[in-house]
């Protein structure tokens, strides 16, 4: 029996890897409209409101988020549907997924090095498919994970042209959010957070990415269960967070996680941290916090 069982690992081991996920693992987010909390009835609108006042009073909005801010108010009428007409966008949907993926497990700085460095070194798409590994790896180093990023993107880029024949991804300003899921998650590395990244930012949609900042205030406030992930937690968050406020608030929790040193450093308890940003914020903007987190 053992060597059975080794001869199958060996023979499992020497199997092509597909450029998508397989049918188990295709779509980690596919039942969207299902809140793994249901009997947890926060945030509420009221949070949500005082929250994104506060940090906005307080940060003012974020410099690095202005562009898209605009162009999702570019993309709405006055009357809040969506313009059918196009925006002046700088950047591509496929631009904006490979920058995010980019951007997995490094620095801002960094991250935006790798992508100018890979843009500079393969002005197209189809330039970065044709070249080979190394020379890509070398172009985008400096952010990190170079190898399994470099085969991240190759094999959605080479996905993507057999699926659609061409490496472009406006098709997917056409669809609605659950198509635009079920499209991107079937490429491989490619997570729940770089999806709903995509989503909000590219394609100005109503979506509330969870990253390593917003998923410990999550928590740390109340808004989900202490037990939760964060796949759970974009779950629920998508769910309670009132999509007019999603945006804003998304970019603030997220700069204020980034910029407050204290907020993100590890204390020796859960409770500890709930009583320094208990503290911190309370000082910054008002008793309404105090409330929040204890």
């Amino acid at each position: 029996m053992p060597k059975t069982r080794k001869r199958k690992q060996v023979e499992a081991e020497q199997k092509p890897k597909s450029a998508t996920k397989s049918a188990k693992t295709a779509n980690p987010f596919k039942a969207t409209a299902k809140d793994p909390y249901p009997n947890h009835p926060r945030p509420t609108r009221e949070e949500c409101l005082s929250v994104r006042d506060d940090l906005l009073a307080f940060h003012g909005f974020p410099e690095e988020f202005a562009e898209y801010r605009k162009q999702r108010l570019m993309a709405f009428e006055t009357d809040g549907a969506m313009n059918s007409e196009p925006s002046d966008r700088k950047e591509s949907v496929l631009d904006g997924l490979v920058r995010t993926l980019l951007s997995q497990n490094t620095t801002e700085v960094n991250s935006q090095k790798a992508f100018a460095s890979l843009k500079s070194a393969f002005p197209t798409w189809e330039d970065v498919l044709g070249a080979d590994s190394n020379s890509i790896e070398n172009a985008i180093r400096c952010g990190g994970l170079a190898r399994t990023k470099t085969s991240c993107i190759k094999n959605m880029l080479r996905c993507l042209l057999e699926k659609k024949e061409k490496l472009c991804l406006e098709y997917l300003r056409e669809l609605s959010v659950d198509e635009i899921k079920s499209e991107l998650s079937c490429f491989k590395g490619i997570g729940p957070k770089t999806v709903a990244c995509v989503l909000m930012f590219q394609l100005q949609q109503d979506d509330f990415p969870v990253d390593t900042h917003v998923f410990e205030i999550a928590k740390a406030i109340g808004w989900v269960p202490a037990e939760a992930d964060r796949n759970k937690t974009y779950l629920h968050l998508n769910q309670w967070i009132p999509n007019e406020l999603k945006f804003d608030l998304n970019c603030l929790l997220y700069t204020h996680g980034k910029l407050c040193r204290k907020c993100i450093k590890k204390m020796d308890s859960q409770q500890g941290f709930i009583t320094h940003m208990a503290t911190t914020w309370s000082m910054h903007f008002g008793l309404v916090f105090v409330h929040y987190f204890l």
